[in-house]
């Protein structure tokens, strides 16, 4: 059944409460975000992991259901974009670097400006998410990479080597996928989405089952699907575009 409603129509209660409702689940995720930080100040990683995970599931279907239900038509006055940003720059960003510095993985405090700074460059572009529905830059998953970190027991060299790798990707104008809104293959990256974050999350929450089957090697699978499958297609994309 159709939710969204024509501009001149006014909402029906039932519309209103599912967008004000679509509106709140967004904003939850800054909720878990700050549950986050309290979690890695009292030295409970695991926990604080986990609910990066579920800020990240919140993230991956907000999108969704805000252009379902039609938000945007319904609230017209409350931009969705914008409340997504602010939760995302929190929960991709500040929360992990918060993270990846009470875990002991970078060498010096300072070397938190890199991610933070560059973060903020790349959610204030107003093509960071380009009209042909790509990310224009590494698109900020401070968040994976914290976990990854974490459980790989990476040490602190290696991992600001990584950090500032990180960091100077979210200035290069390279294509990576958006994962729901992607032409092609959406239905094999969204399972395989929803695969590899519990895989992770097992492997999080109950080490000693996941670890005889390798459940976090096997998880990293998905990270390298998602540049595998964004370098393929920017350079179809590239290679289109020149013949």
């Amino acid at each position: 059944m159709k939710t969204a409603i024509a501009p001149h129509d006014p909402p029906a209660p039932s519309q209103l409460t599912l967008a004000w409702a679509v509106h709140l689940f967004t904003a939850s995720g800054a909720v878990l975000g700050a549950l986050a930080i309290v979690s890695v100040s009292a030295g409970d990683f695991a926990r604080a992991s986990l609910l990066m995970l579920a800020a990240l599931l919140i993230d991956s279907v907000d999108g969704t259901l805000a252009r379902r239900v039609g938000v945007a038509t319904i609230l017209p006055r409350i931009n969705g974009r914008r409340l997504d940003d602010i939760v995302d720059y929190l929960n991709f960003v500040i929360v992990p670097v918060v993270f990846m510095l009470g875990a002991g993985h970078l060498l010096h405090w300072g070397v938190c400006a890199l991610p933070i700074l560059a973060s903020a460059y790349g959610f204030s572009q107003e093509d960071a998410k380009t009209e042909d529905d790509f990310f224009l830059g590494w698109p900020s998953y401070w968040n994976v990479v914290a976990i990854y970190l974490w459980k790989l027991e990476v040490s602190p060299l290696i991992a600001t080597a990584l950090v500032t790798l990180f960091a100077i990707a979210v200035f290069v104008p390279w294509k990576y996928v958006y994962p729901s809104k992607l032409a092609v293959l959406r239905k094999t990256t969204a399972a395989g989405g929803m695969l590899w974050g519990l895989l992770l999350s097992l492997a999080i929450a109950f080490p000693s089952f996941s670890e005889p089957y390798h459940l976090l090697e096997i998880s990293l699978i998905y990270p390298a699907y998602y540049l595998g499958l964004s370098f393929w297609l920017a350079v179809r994309r590239r290679t289109t575009r020149l013949t």
